[in-house]
């Protein structure tokens, strides 16, 4: 057992769960406010930079760190998978689709989960699941196409595509994350992604097509600050701690309510709203999330995931 698992009350990975899918929720809406000012590079690093920052406090703690040669490509490939990838094609989706919609198609991850589980575990796969996949993706490509041009979304299937790219990066980082939450503390884990994010994104400041600044916002610098402190160090180490804790799967399950809180917030904040259409097609994407969930789910994590290496 690890030190964290030892006091740990039975709720507390559900009550982090909750905690951390309403943090991602508002991260739609707080990118949307920062790109109105800064550009996509400039509040990506600058998240990064922020979360790093708070995790220097720490860095004597993590010295005392043992460290396994064989773990080093699967650590790489969680950072590159996210933040690295992840954040690069979510800030492309919010660029040309609205909050609303970038939160829908979130609701595919818990089922990429039970692929991703079935292809690299081994792990069964039910036709129910796959059908449920199959009707998710199908109101995923239906969002797409009904969306309509507007100031929130200027090429929302570019955008939904960017999206749901993301996510099939979510999902890589998600088991990698299982693989390595076994031997290393999700702090760790949290503060490494922080820091090789914020080296990733840096040289991306100097491309021809990266703006700097050109002023200051107030209520874009609080976005950019609100994304590093709260969503990439409290939603992530939330959510990182709860895999640790239980199946990867059933936290992943978990991202079914983020665009419920997304759409409120968008509303509430932006003013978003979606078309007829797109209300069907959302409830497609709910249909196969709920047609895939059974007593033994697939989406449960690969139990092969937890040994370590």
């Amino acid at each position: 057992m690890k030190d964290y698992e030892m006091f740990a009350h039975p709720l507390l990975p559900t009550v982090s769960l909750l905690l951390a899918m309403l943090l991602w929720a508002s991260s739609f809406i707080a990118l949307k406010l920062a790109f109105q000012f800064y550009h996509p590079m400039w509040v990506i690093f600058g998240r990064m930079v922020v979360a790093s920052l708070v995790f220097l406090f720490w860095i004597p703690l993590f010295r005392t760190i043992r460290f396994r040669r064989r773990d080093w490509p699967i650590l790489a490939g969680m950072a590159l998978c996210e933040p690295c990838l992840y954040f690069i094609l979510e800030a492309k989706a919010l660029e040309n689709t609205s909050a609303s919609q970038a939160g829908l198609i979130t609701t595919l991850m818990p089922l990429m989960v039970a692929v991703g589980a079935a292809l690299v575990f081994k792990e069964r796969l039910t036709r129910r699941a796959m059908a449920g996949f199959i009707v998710a993706i199908s109101g995923a490509a239906l969002l797409s196409v009904g969306g309509e041009v507007s100031a929130n979304a200027p090429n929302p299937m570019l955008g939904n595509l960017c999206e749901f790219l993301a996510m099939v990066c979510a999902t890589g980082y998600t088991l990698l994350l299982k693989r390595l939450s076994s031997y290393y503390s999700p702090f760790f884990l949290t503060a490494f992604q922080a820091f090789v994010g914020s080296f990733f994104f840096f040289p991306f400041l100097f491309l021809p097509g990266t703006v700097a600044p050109a002023g200051f916002s107030p209520v874009a610098a609080f976005a950019v600050v609100y994304l590093g402190v709260f969503v990439t160090l409290g939603a992530y180490g939330l959510y990182n701690y709860a895999v640790s804790c239980i199946p990867a799967g059933q936290a992943a399950a978990y991202i079914n309510l983020i665009p419920v809180m997304t759409l409120f917030l968008a509303w509430l904040i932006l003013g978003d709203s979606l078309t007829p259409l797109q209300y069907l097609a959302g409830g497609l994407v709910f249909c196969g999330v709920f047609l895939s969930q059974q007593r033994r789910s697939a989406t449960a994590a690969p139990e092969a995931a937890e040994a370590p290496g």
